[in-house]
């Protein structure tokens, strides 16, 4: 079996985060995304402390669509530096995780 992946995404408002999230799904890039939204993020960014609310999106892929998928994220992201982070997978409904590396 394949490894899965999830990666979270925080971005600054729900239209941003289901344009990515279609366009990763329909690439094939992406087997699901969940769009949590209103989440409050306070951070350091550029000397500063900031108090953002975000939209963060949770993405399960693959690992062989995850450098494409990070990729694809960059590029469409609206932020200097998106977060990006992946995390594998160690266990799950083994179901579920041959639907995420199956998707065509």
């Amino acid at each position: 079996m394949a490894k899965v992946f999830v990666v979270f995404s925080t971005i600054d408002s729900k239209e941003s985060a289901e344009q990515i999230a279609h366009h990763l799904v329909n690439q094939q890039l992406a087997a699901c995304v969940n769009i949590i939204a209103n989440i409050t993020s306070i951070y350091k960014w550029k000397g500063n402390v900031e108090h953002e609310v975000e939209h963060l999106m949770v993405i399960k892929t693959s690992e062989n669509r995850l450098p494409n998928l990070m990729e694809q994220i960059r590029e469409l992201h609206p932020y200097e530096v998106p977060e990006i982070i992946a995390f594998p997978i160690e266990h799950g409904y083994p179901p579920y995780l041959d639907w995420v590396t199956s998707i065509d």
